[in-house]
């Protein structure tokens, strides 16, 4: 049976067996939802042992339970990795959902809940591209699953399942779909995701708040001062100026500057959208490279003195910020931290005391577009969708997929099927029905044309 009849004739039972996730609120950022993510872990259990798996458990992690599960067919054949998680985002603010969040409801050709998309609707079709192939006694590959129930809140316990599950987990590609494509008429792959790398900052000037008449002028102010080291930080050409933050940066391949410069895009859309009349970046590089392969600096929040109404003039005691980095591929983020802090405090004057409060961070992801993995999904993405998928590096940050990397060894294809409407961590999330069904074939010619 050709794939596109399966999937009409199972259709019905696809969006059964999803609803049936989607009505768990596995909330892993609410403690009281515990019990919650034991059940779903447990029916994706229950759903993978129905697709085909021949062994399929729940097992014990320092946080949620993880669900694993395996097909193997024989040693000398190529081990795919599927990695999701089953945890999703809290649903508030309920009032601006037009239908339940958790229960699937499908109308204007799209399935809409909480996790939807993100990412219970993705590994619906892994699992489906999956069970497809098994029925059909085509699946050339082994097949391990790894889906775990904290990735919404950082995967802190999944590291360390990895270091302790190292020989389980061991494969030649992990495949994960989790992220987007450009839209649902331009498919893409992401090929790279920034690291991250974030702190906090104290400034301490007089030992308490001051009488800006009496002071003002004569005594540091903090804020005055937390301003000035801040914009130092960043150059006139956009440029960070941390000395040798730019050491382990590596260009981007010309092949794929020429396929961001494919990527449909509106500067004066862009600008539109957000309401600014002109942009801003380091240069040299244009905004689809400044968002996606740059590093940046940002500045999240800042604050000090007093803000409440009308007027106080005070000259304050303390002054503080939460800055981030985001970082590119090969940029080690503890070596970033340190050096940002080395480096504020070097130009810190005397007449302030300066704390620097590493927060938390994680590394950067590219993944080579001639990897054969890559080629497959790009295989099967071109017949899936009718038209070659363009290599897309995004600006977000997966921690977990480069500490798969250096756990395990292991590269990661991002055959993301996500669409920028579809509203993931807010209110309406949902699914395009249309590309569901795309993603199901386009993974299911993956696995055809994998070879190691």
């Amino acid at each position: 049976m050709e794939i596109r009849e399966y999937i009409e004739q199972n259709f019905d039972r696809f969006v059964e067996e999803w609803g049936s996730l989607i009505e768990i609120p596995s909330i892993s950022a609410k403690p009281e939802h515990k019990a919650d993510m034991v059940r779903c872990a447990e029916r994706w259990k229950e759903l993978l042992l129905a697709a085909g798996a021949d062994r399929a458990e729940v097992m014990p992690s320092n946080g949620n339970p993880i669900v694993y599960a395996e097909r193997l067919i024989g040693a000398d054949r190529p081990t795919v990795l599927v990695y999701s998680h089953y945890d999703v985002m809290p649903a508030e603010p309920l009032d601006l959902w037009k239908s339940d969040p958790f229960k699937a409801e499908i109308r204007d050709g799209r399935l809409w809940a909480r996790g939807a998309d993100d990412d219970k609707g993705q590994a619906m079709v892994q699992a489906k591209a999956f069970e497809y192939l098994v029925h059909q006694g085509e699946m050339n590959c082994n097949v391990k699953f790894i889906f775990e129930g904290e990735e919404e809140i950082g995967s802190p316990s999944l590291e360390a399942f990895c270091q302790e599950h190292k020989e389980l987990l061991k494969s030649d590609i992990i495949l994960v779909s989790d992220t987007s494509m450009i839209g649902k008429d331009t498919p893409s792959i992401t090929t790279g995701l920034r690291g991250l790398a974030y702190w906090e900052l104290e400034v301490t000037g007089p030992n308490r708040d001051l009488h800006s008449g009496h002071f003002g002028g004569a005594v540091a102010n903090p804020i005055n001062t937390l301003c000035k080291m801040l914009a130092k930080v960043v150059d006139d050409k956009g440029r960070i100026t941390i000395p040798g933050f730019y050491d382990k940066v590596l260009p981007v391949p010309a092949e794929e500057r020429e396929m961001i410069k494919n990527i449909p895009f509106s500067l004066e859309n862009y600008k539109k959208a957000i309401d600014v009349e002109e942009v801003e970046g380091e240069e040299g590089y244009s905004t689809l490279e400044r968002n996606s392969c740059r590093p940046s600096f940002d500045i999240c929040g800042i604050w000090g003195g007093y803000t409440g109404e009308g007027s106080k003039t005070v000259l304050p005691s303390k002054a503080y910020a939460k800055v981030s980095c985001r970082l590119v591929a090969n940029q080690d983020h503890h070596e970033i931290s340190q050096a940002f802090v080395d480096y504020i405090q070097s130009i810190a004057p005397k007449s302030v005391k300066v704390k620097v409060t590493p927060m938390h961070g994680g590394q950067g992801y590219v993944c080579p577009i001639d990897l054969p993995a890559y080629k497959a999904a790009e295989a099967g993405f071109e017949i899936a969708f009718g038209k070659k998928p363009l290599a897309a590096r995004r600006g977000g940050s997966i921690p977990i997929i480069s500490t798969f990397e250096q756990v395990l060894g292991v590269k990661t294809i991002l055959m993301g099927f996500g669409l920028e409407s579809n509203a993931i961590h807010s209110p309406n999330e949902n699914f395009d029905l249309e590309v569901f069904k795309n993603g199901i074939v386009a993974v299911t010619e993956f696995y055809r044309h994998y070879q190691k």
